[in-house]
């Protein structure tokens, strides 16, 4: 089973990270560690989003579609974009 996930800094909050793993939070701690080349410049992240595949190799073909120009379009109109407008919205009734 793998996870593709997306991530936010928490330092640069525009800068935003895509990956798959087998152990979400290992890897998480290991993007905070300094472990990864690119993410380790905007340290600390979190996890904004993450969905499961059973099968591993749709995992491994959805995160490299989501790196590509259209799954980055694709993500800033469904998956950021939504995420940002629900917890917005859901702010503001608080």
């Amino acid at each position: 089973m793998k996870y593709v996930y997306l991530l936010q800094s928490l330092s640069v909050p525009t800068q935003r990270y895509v990956g798959v793993t087998t152990n979400l939070e290992e890897r998480l701690q290991a993007h905070n560690a300094g472990g990864s080349l690119y993410t380790s410049k905007y340290r600390p992240w979190k996890v904004v989003m993450y969905l499961c595949f059973q099968d591993d190799q749709r995992a491994v073909d959805f995160e490299r579609y989501l790196k590509t120009g259209s799954g980055q379009a694709f993500a800033n109109k469904r998956l950021w974009y939504v995420l940002v407008g629900y917890i917005s919205h859901a702010l503001d009734r608080v």
